[in-house]
């Protein structure tokens, strides 16, 4: 007969695999559209406006869908609910690759719901689950959704060109991820998680989760800036397209160790303001670069520097989602409202630099814009990491 101890390690460990699991899906069926738009457009009737559409559809969905997810999770349970997450992020992976007129649109729609559930909830299940393991389970999950982003973004071309179907193959490619988190899960189910016991009403009006709503949406607001327009702005300097889209991976790639680092030191810490201002300097740092000095090598430093910043950033915010709140149902409503607004912001980002962009023909007006929210950011991270709880109105 095996013993309890056995049993134990044994469910910890599913449990922990199926944390990574999630995270591996919350980024890829996403970032794999990006790449392969030219082919989408060339083998579609889809206008410029229509793709543009469909690349910030999943922004808009977690910006209205953010906070009533809790509301989901207190009804089924946080395991329930992020089982339910994956079934519809696989359908959605499902619809997206059936070669329809409207399919495209509608698995986008899909998968933007089953992701915006596991965003918000993986911090609340942490809490929950694992008090004691907050940092290094923060730093885990970050750093397999940075990585699988990352992943992604690269091979999504090659699958395209080597898969049957083609692009719509390359897109259906994550079912695979999809399908084995959703076999993990399974185990999960027949857990019972706390009661919720506080209202949300305190929480849209407290300075303090506003700081970290705050420090989330600028974080966010930079980082689908930098995504969209860092290889135009490489190639406004004379950086040729070839070098510009590496420099881009190797942004997203240098981001990764960032992410498993910044929150098992934000764990360690009384509190956070410290770590907020070091990650901010780098954001100053590798923009000024961009914006200062147009030398190969010091762009491909900067672009650097504010790689290892945005998965610094990154996941410190969902650590903040944590460290600020007393149980894993207020970590729930926070990371609700702080992403409602921090996706809100990334979706409008990008559109502001175009805007800028067409507006000056250069590319300084949308880098001080980039420079002036890393400033505001770390105003807000330094608010955000005070020693302090999120004041919840009791029922």
């Amino acid at each position: 007969m095996k013993s309890k101890s056995f049993l134990a390690t044994k469910e910890r460990l599913l449990l922990i695999l199926g944390i990574i699991l999630i995270a591996f899906n919350l980024r890829p069926a996403l970032t794999s559209l990006g790449p392969l738009i030219g082919l989408i457009r060339i083998e579609s009737t889809f206008s410029n406006s229509l793709l543009g559409l469909i690349t910030t559809l999943p922004l808009l969905v977690f910006a209205l869908l953010s906070p009533l997810v809790p509301s989901l999770a207190r009804y089924l349970g946080n395991e329930k609910a992020l089982f339910a997450g994956l079934l519809i992020l696989a359908l959605g992976i499902v619809v997206r690759s059936i070669p329809m007129v409207g399919s495209l649109f509608v698995g986008t729609l899909l998968i933007g719901v089953g992701i915006v559930i596991g965003n918000v909830l993986l911090p609340s299940l942490i809490k929950d689950r694992l008090p004691k393991e907050i940092g290094k389970m923060t730093g885990l999950y970050s750093t397999a959704m940075v990585g699988f982003a990352a992943l992604a973004s690269g091979v999504s071309v090659p699958l395209a060109e080597r898969l049957k179907g083609g692009w719509r193959a390359a897109l259906g490619f994550w079912m695979i991820t999809a399908v084995l988190a959703i076999i993990i899960w399974l185990p999960q189910l027949k857990y019972k998680g706390q009661v919720l016991t506080y209202r949300q009403k305190g929480l849209w009006t407290s300075p303090l989760a506003w700081q970290v709503t705050l420090f989330m949406g600028l974080q966010s607001f930079c980082f689908y800036i930098i995504i969209a327009w860092l290889p135009e702005i490489l190639v406004s300097y004379g950086t040729n397209i070839s070098q510009a889209g590496w420099l881009l991976a190797f942004n997203q790639f240098i981001s990764i160790p960032g992410a498993l680092w910044a929150p098992i030191v934000a764990e360690r810490m009384t509190q956070q303001r410290k770590l907020v201002l070091g990650i901010g300097l780098l954001y100053l740092i590798g923009i000024s670069c961009m914006l200062f000095n147009s030398n190969f090598i010091v762009l491909t430093l900067g672009t650097l520097i504010l790689g290892f910043g945005q998965g610094a950033s990154v996941s410190l915010a969902f650590t903040f989602f944590v460290l600020r709140t007393r149980n894993a149902w207020e970590a729930a409503g926070l990371s609700g409202m702080a992403q409602a607004c921090g996706y809100l912001l990334a979706a409008l980002g990008p559109l502001l630099i175009g805007f800028l962009f067409d507006a000056t023909q250069q590319w300084t007006w949308p880098l001080l814009v980039l420079l002036l929210a890393s400033s505001v950011m770390i105003l807000a991270g330094w608010g955000a990491g005070r020693n302090q709880y999120v004041e919840f109105e009791k029922k």
